[in-house]
């Protein structure tokens, strides 16, 4: 472990420095894993592209694989000792690092992905993924045989739990009886667990998996190799498996980062919590597979239309707990602070938040 990150340490010195020169307009991306991952890397890489496409001038830096440890705290200051005064930390436990060094250099901005932390120069982005995957969900719904659905996923942070109770509610939208069996993998990218997790699904009977690794694309083709089907998150991953993806929730980064750096350039930015949606474009609602019915994509649809209306919010009253006890009451809609620290599931999750 030990020479891994001594490895990781010495790339990403390689790759900052062959960057070139300091400049006013240089960005530092940061990954916690592979840029070509097919998922939530290859997500923020694409914003990355956006950026340099979008803003005439402008020159980034980025590295990959870096782990939500101290060591992303060293790479930021390479970084920014190589010219980077903008500098985005684009995975959940980055935060605390980055509010540290942000007090060592108080005239870099930083933009940290999720979290409910600000400092005086380091904000936060994130969209509310939510709203598609609760769509994923009730395409999962109505696809569903068994009705045993299931969610593999990499930790229990507030975004994934998120994720795995709107798509069961989504599901239960469709088909009230739905339940959602959660595995836990305790990696971000572990082809192998990954596997294994939904396998052993398959084999219990789930028959459509929801999932958030950063990369669909192993559980997506071990679903298409057994025969069943899956919801994808981060990146439309349906090249990899036509028959198995029903659709999913992609991101696009690009239009809020370039905002985000014409503020930070322009004097205008203030630290604050940036959050997009469905509604302006940040996330996207993949298209529909073949194994998705037209009287069923007609029905999400119209769900669609419903919450880009502002006719339906996934995260309003009634909602109740795993254990029947309230949540919600009617009517009633979660605040952001609630959502963001959401440690909870809902009624039809089986599983712990562990």
């Amino acid at each position: 472990m030990k020479l891994r990150n001594m490895l990781r340490s010495l790339v990403a010195t390689v790759a900052i420095a062959a960057a070139g020169a300091s400049s006013a307009q240089t960005i530092g991306y940061i990954y916690v894993g592979p840029e070509k991952d097919y998922g939530y890397n290859t997500s923020h890489d694409l914003g990355r592209q956006f950026v340099e496409k979008s803003i005439a001038g402008t020159k980034t830096l980025h590295v990959e694989n870096i782990p939500e440890t101290a060591e992303v705290s060293r790479v930021m200051e390479r970084m920014i000792k190589s010219g980077a005064s903008i500098v985005f930390a684009t995975s959940y436990g980055y935060l605390d690092y980055a509010i540290e060094l942000g007090k060592k250099y108080p005239k870099v901005a930083f933009m940290h992905a999720g979290g409910l932390k600000l400092g005086d120069n380091v904000g936060t982005y994130w969209a509310n993924s939510d709203d598609a995957i609760y769509l994923g969900g009730m395409a999962a719904g109505a696809v569903s045989k068994s009705g045993k659905l299931g969610f593999i996923a990499a930790f229990p942070i507030p975004q994934v739990v998120r994720s795995i109770n709107a798509f069961t509610l989504g599901a239960q939208a469709v088909n009230p009886k739905v339940t959602t069996t959660v595995v836990w993998t305790g990696g971000w990218l572990d082809p192998a667990k990954e596997a294994e997790a939904a396998n052993s699904l398959i084999d219990a009977g789930v028959d459509v998996i929801g999932e958030q690794v950063d990369s669909p694309i192993t559980i997506a083709q071990t679903a298409e190799k057994r025969g069943i089907y899956v919801v994808g998150k981060d990146v439309d991953v349906a090249k990899f498996a036509p028959k198995a993806v029903l659709t999913g929730a992609s991101w696009n980064w690009g239009p809020t980062m370039v905002k985000v750096v014409k503020e930070i350039q322009a004097g205008t930015w203030k630290p604050s919590h940036i959050r997009g949606d469905l509604k302006d474009g940040t996330v996207v609602l993949d298209p529909f597979g073949p194994a998705v019915t037209d009287t069923v994509r007609k029905s999400i649809l119209a769900r669609k239309a419903d919450i880009l209306a502002d006719k339906f919010e996934v995260w309003s009253g009634p909602l109740t707990r795993q254990n029947g006890a309230e949540i919600l009451p009617a009517g009633k809609a979660m605040p952001m602070e609630m959502l963001e620290s959401m440690d909870f599931f809902v009624k039809g999750v089986i599983g712990t938040v562990k």
